[in-house]
C-alpha cells in the first residue's frame, strides 16, 4: 500500500504514500530568501523517493516569524531563487507543497516585544515571547491577503501545492482556541466564529490558485491545556473543512506550550497505551475524523515500522503516511523502506535528564542536524544534550541579529 500513488480531489495524483511531513529549516538569508542549502536539502529528500514534501514554515509576514531563519514570501523579486528551490525539490518526480504559516504570538521577542495575535494572552515559555497585541480589523484583513500572497508566490515558483498551517499554537490555531481567542466580534466565541479565519483564507487562496492545485491544512486534534481547543471543537471544524473540499487534512497536536512531538513518545501521558504500542500519535483521533469526513487524511508522529504503515493504510484509517525526524536519522534508508527492505526506522530520542530542558534538547538536536545537512554534512549523533537544550536561543539571537545590521 505505501508504494500505490494517491489521487487527490483536485485531480493531483501523488506517487506513492510517503510524505516528509513538516520541519522547520531555519537556514534563509539575510532577505528571507531561500538559499543553496534549502536546494541541497531538498534534493536530498526527492532523491529518497517520497511522494510528497512539505517544507518548513514559509511565513507571510518577516515581522511574525516562527525561526530568524525562516523564509518569507511576500515579495515577488524573490522568484528566481524560490523558483530554483521549487525545481530541486522535485527533481524525482514527487509533490512538494508550502507550509505557509503567521506566528502569531509565537513569534519570539528576537522579531517582536508586541506580536499580533486574536487577544491579548501572552505566551509565557523561558521569557522568550512578548505581550501580544489584540488584532485590529485591518490586521485581519492583512493575514488573509498575507496568505493569498504566499500561495500565489508558491505556484508561480513551481511549488506543487500548499499546506496552510492551522496547528501547533500558531495564528491560526490561536484564532481556533478559546484559550488564545476571547474576542467578542465576528473573529471569536463560537467555533463557528472562530474558524471563520481559516475557512476565508482557504476559500481566497483557492480563488487564487484554481481548481486543480492542491490545497491541504493542517490542524490540532487538541491543544492539549485546559481551556483549550478541544477535540469536539476539532471534529467541528473537520466537519466545516469537508464542505471545503480541501486536498489533504494532517492531524497533529499540541502548542509551543504543550508540546505533542517531542515528549508524548516519551512522557505523554495524554497518549493511550494502546496508541503508543500501536506507533502513532493520533491515530486515535484519525478513527473519529473518518466517521465523519471524507477528506484524505495524513497523519505524522510515531510511524516507524514498515508493516505499521501498510496496516494503516490498507485498513483506510489514513491515505498518507507523514514522517519528519526519521528524513533525518535514518534519510539513506528511507528508500529501502519505501520498497520494503528496511522494515524498520530508528527512533532516535534525545534526554538531558532534566524534564523543562527535554523539548529544547531534542528541538536543538534536529535543527542542527538540518542546518549540517544543509551544508553537505553528514548526520552526527555524539551530541551534548545540554548544548542542544540552549541551541535554539543562541541561533535565532545570532541568526536575529545578522539580519538587523
Amino acid at each position: 500500500m505505501i508504494s500505490t500513488e494517491l489521487k487527490l480531489p483536485c485531480g493531483a495524483i501523488i506517487k506513492n504514500r510517503l510524505v516528509k511531513s513538516a520541519m522547520t529549516e531555519r537556514i534563509s538569508n539575510k532577505n528571507f530568501e531561500p538559499t543553496k542549502g534549502h536546494e541541497r536539502l531538498y534534493k536530498n529528500w526527492s532523491d529518497t523517493g517520497a511522494g510528497l514534501l512539505i517544507t518548513g514554515n514559509v511565513v507571510i509576514d518577516r515581522k511574525h516569524l516562527e525561526s530568524a531563519g525562516n523564509v518569507c514570501f511576500d515579495d515577488e523579486n524573490m522568484l528566481p531563487k524560490i523558483t530554483s528551490w521549487a525545481q530541486s525539490s522535485k527533481s524525482n518526480g514527487n509533490h512538494v507543497w508550502v507550509q505557509i504559516s503567521h506566528s502569531g504570538r509565537q513569534t519570539n521577542r528576537f522579531g517582536t516585544n508586541r506580536p499580533l495575535a486574536p487577544s491579548e494572552v501572552q505566551l509565557k515559555k523561558m521569557g522568550l515571547f512578548g505581550k501580544p497585541k489584540a488584532m485590529t480589523e485591518d490586521d485581519i484583513q492583512s493575514v488573509i491577503t498575507g496568505f493569498v500572497k504566499a500561495a500565489r508566490i508558491a505556484k508561480s515558483a513551481g511549488f506543487t501545492g500548499v499546506q496552510i498551517h492551522s496547528a501547533h499554537g500558531y495564528l491560526l490555531s490561536q484564532f481556533l482556541s478559546p484559550r488564545t481567542n476571547i474576542r467578542t466580534d465576528t473573529w471569536g466565541g463560537s467555533i463557528e466564529n472562530r474558524s471563520r479565519l481559516l475557512l476565508t483564507i482557504i476559500k481566497e487562496v483557492r480563488k487564487e490558485v484554481g481548481a486543480d492545485f492542491p490545497i491541504a491544512v493542517k490542524l490540532n486534534s487538541a491543544d492539549f491545556q485546559r481551556g483549550g481547543f478541544t477535540e469536539e471543537e476539532s471534529l467541528e471544524v473537520v466537519k466545516m473543512l469537508d464542505k471545503e473540499k480541501i486536498d489533504l487534512l494532517e492531524i497533529s497536536g499540541g502548542t509551543y506550550e504543550k508540546l505533542a512531538f517531542f515528549i508524548l513518545n516519551e512522557e505523554g501521558a495524554e497518549v493511550k497505551e494502546s496508541t503508543k504500542r500501536r506507533e502513532a500519535y493520533f491515530i486515535d483521533f484519525a478513527k473519529k475524523v473518518r466517521a465523519i469526513s471524507t477528506l484524505p487524511l495524513m497523519i505524522t508522529g510515531g510511524f516507524r515500522s514498515y508493516d505499521f504503515c501498510n496496516e494503516v493504510l490498507k485498513n483506510g484509517e489514513v491515505d498518507l503516511i507523514g514522517m519528519g525526524r526519521p528524513f533525518i536519522t535514518n534519510l539513506e534508508d528511507i528508500s529501502a523502506f519505501l520498497n520494503g527492505d528496511k522494515p524498520n526506522l530508528e527512533n532516535l530520542v534525545l534526554r538531558t535528564g532534566m524534564k523543562q530542558f527535554e523539548d529544547s534538547a531534542e528541538g536543538g538536536f534536529y535543527a542542527r542536524q538540518l542546518i549540517r545537512f544543509s551544508k553537505g554534512k553528514k548526520l552526527k549523533t555524539n551530541m551534548s544534550p545540554l548544548w542542544c537544550s540552549m541551541f535554539l536561543v543562541l541561533y535565532e539571537f545570532r541568526k536575529a541579529m545578522s539580519k538587523k545590521f
